[in-house]
């Protein structure tokens, strides 16, 4: 299918209610395409992700919100694998110290189980769902790094202040939006949408 005209326009549904995941997808993907919110399509922002893996949840969210709409839909799931945790939080990121979903406390659960540990090496996974009238596409973006020995700067949400991605001593959240999206996970994940959509 030809996708290099008429796609600029179309409206796409972002399915999230990170109100940080919206604000570096908007940013990320080009103003010629108008985005919706879950509240704009009459959506709850708590859609469900009981999946096992991050393809599983983002899959669901997407699938959920498209039967609903039927307009195209980006959702995504991220998740922190710690290397010395055998990979944990993993997709149980956002909720690693709870339901309540408290990044203050997630940062807290990972740096006391790192505290005594010298491999701090991790890695941000997101992968990206796209959902629309032809189908269904996966798209994944890694950036590898370490767990910071305490929190680093005030930006960016989740677990960016205790992130340094690889070849930084700054970590995302003292980074300004535009560096990190340059070379985030999310970033790296919109890519390979976007070079499907042919957009951007």
């Amino acid at each position: 299918m030809e996708r290099s005209e008429g796609m600029k326009d179309r409206r796409i549904v972002l399915c999230t209610g990170n109100p940080g995941k919206l604000a570096e997808l908007k940013v990320m993907l080009p103003d010629t395409t108008q985005l919706l919110s879950l509240d704009d399509v009459g959506l709850p922002t708590d859609l469900p992700e009981s999946g096992e893996t991050l393809e599983a949840n983002a899959l669901q969210k997407a699938r959920a919100a498209f039967l609903h709409c039927g307009l195209p839909c980006i959702a995504d799931d991220t998740g922190l694998e710690v290397d010395a945790l055998d990979g944990a939080p993993g997709v149980y990121s956002a909720r690693y110290a709870g339901a309540q979903r408290d990044a203050q406390a997630n940062m807290d659960k990972l740096l006391e189980a790192l505290k005594d540990e010298e491999r701090r090496s991790a890695r941000f996974r997101t992968v990206l769902a796209y959902i629309d009238g032809d189908g269904e596409h996966c798209f994944e973006g890694v950036v590898e790094g370490r767990i910071a020995l305490s929190r680093q700067g005030a930006g960016g949400f989740g677990y960016d202040p205790i992130f340094l991605p690889e070849g930084s001593s700054l970590s995302f959240a003292e980074m300004s939006a535009g560096s990190k999206n340059r070379i985030s996970h999310r970033g790296r994940a919109l890519v390979g949408l976007m070079a499907y959509l042919k957009i951007g």
